[in-house]
């Protein structure tokens, strides 16, 4: 990384929103792409990106529920993306680059968590296809329209999940038994080393990289949880309320990821991971869930990590 992993300070805290972070900042004249940005944190990051000015492309597996829930944000576009399907994505980047625009910001905020095991392309582990390797596959793509930004940021949406799992080397594609917990954790820590070296790559080029943790918010990331599971965790009460006072709501939820793709504070700055509007410092001890793992942000763990997803995508 290229610079040190603690935290800065500028204001903001796990309580700020994106239309906070955002205030004062004009993003008149830019462009950014937000996969999953018609849901959750995607759909508030979208919301508070346009009211700042920007023009944003939301690629949408289902584009005609895309077209609903961004119905009433201007400044907004819809293109269809299945991030499971490597064809998908270069027709997708095709038709994108076709337009001649360049991308000031990507965020990768589409995701899923804890799902029941599924396989999708050649075989591929759902959790590590859907919200790493597709997302390495899209970036690639777009890297001409990110470069021609002149100053891009690339911010991948990850999370303290992370902190269950390292890369499983010896069975990445959970092939010899399926947990869901832990697919998604290295999922995470797929989405955290891909930052690192994307930075690595990306810096003479003008593209810089972040991952961040939004915090624990309800959203319907937890789609593939039971009601029954939820309450046992805290998360809610038997009436499906929040009950869990540490929660953000969405739009304290997407700040996180909203102020890394923007915030001057972060110029000359990357590879990263980010936390409740901040750098996030490394975790001290195992068990705390605060901070990054050393082992997620492992520049010779990001290089193995690349170079393994180019080897399975075609890319990179």
């Amino acid at each position: 990384m290229s610079t040190a992993q603690h935290k800065i300070g500028f204001g903001f805290g796990a309580r700020s929103t994106a239309g906070e972070v955002l205030d004062g900042i004009d993003l008149s004249g830019k462009l950014a792409l937000v996969t999953g940005g018609y849901s959750g944190l995607g759909l508030e990051t979208t919301r508070a990106l346009a009211n700042a000015g920007a023009h944003v492309v939301v690629p949408a597996r289902r584009p005609a529920d895309a077209e609903a829930a961004l119905a009433g944000i201007s400044g907004t576009e819809v293109g269809e993306l299945d991030l499971a399907d490597l064809a998908s994505v270069e027709e997708f980047a095709r038709r994108f680059l076709g337009t001649g625009r360049p991308i000031d910001v990507l965020i990768a905020s589409a995701g899923i968590m804890a799902a029941p095991e599924r396989r999708v392309g050649p075989g591929w582990e759902s959790h590590f296809a859907i919200n790493h390797l597709g997302h390495h596959a899209l970036v690639n793509r777009l890297w001409p329209a990110l470069a021609a930004a002149g100053g891009a940021r690339v911010v991948t949406v990850a999370s303290s999940g992370h902190h269950s799992s390292p890369m499983r080397w010896d069975d990445v594609q959970f092939e010899r038994g399926y947990d869901r917990w832990l697919a998604y954790g290295q999922a995470k820590t797929a989405n955290v080393l891909f930052a690192v070296h994307l930075d690595r790559l990306g810096a003479e080029h003008g593209i810089r990289a972040f991952s961040l943790h939004p915090g624990a918010i309800l959203t319907p990331l937890q789609r593939h949880l039971r009601q029954e599971e939820m309450v046992e965790r805290g998360w809610i009460d038997e009436h499906g309320n929040q009950a869990d006072p540490e929660f953000k709501s969405p739009e304290q939820g997407a700040a996180t990821q909203v102020w890394a793709a923007t915030s001057p504070r972060l110029d000359g700055m990357g590879g990263l991971y980010c936390e409740d509007c901040d750098i996030a410092e490394v975790a001290a001890e195992e068990g705390e869930w605060v901070g990054v793992r050393p082992y997620a942000i492992d520049a010779g763990e990001a290089e193995r990590l690349w170079k393994f997803s180019a080897d399975l995508t075609g890319l990179g």
